[in-house]
């Protein structure tokens, strides 16, 4: 379960902010988990729950959203909506997808004491 590291290394993230920034207590953190990260959002909260025990996280709200997965398509030459990897382009059928959005694990906003 690589959620459970994931959620380990957020923490560790968190802690080292809380002592660069001099703040005490994280009480949400709103992430952006792309669809295409093959990241189970409700591992990963689960997770984050009982890493955050002790911390100055403990008991903060995780706030998932999932931007969509997009794709440059070398053959029509736009941008796309993919729902996985091995998804065709929409517009044309392609298989030549560059994935351009959408597997990233980035903290967007938190709020702290």
């Amino acid at each position: 379960m690589h959620e459970m590291a994931l959620g380990r290394g957020l923490v560790q993230l968190l802690e080292e902010q809380a002592q660069a920034q001099g703040f005490a207590r994280v009480r949400k953190v709103t992430l952006a988990l792309g669809d295409l990260g093959h990241v189970d959002p409700e591992s990963l909260a689960f997770c984050f729950d009982v890493v955050t025990k002790g911390t100055v996280a403990e008991g903060a709200v995780l706030d998932i959203r999932r931007p969509a997965g997009q794709a440059h398509c070398w053959d029509c030459g736009i941008a796309v909506t993919i729902q996985s990897r091995a998804d065709a382009c929409p517009s044309c059928g392609g298989h030549r997808l560059s994935v351009i959005a959408g597997d990233e694990m980035t903290v967007r906003e938190l709020e702290v004491d």
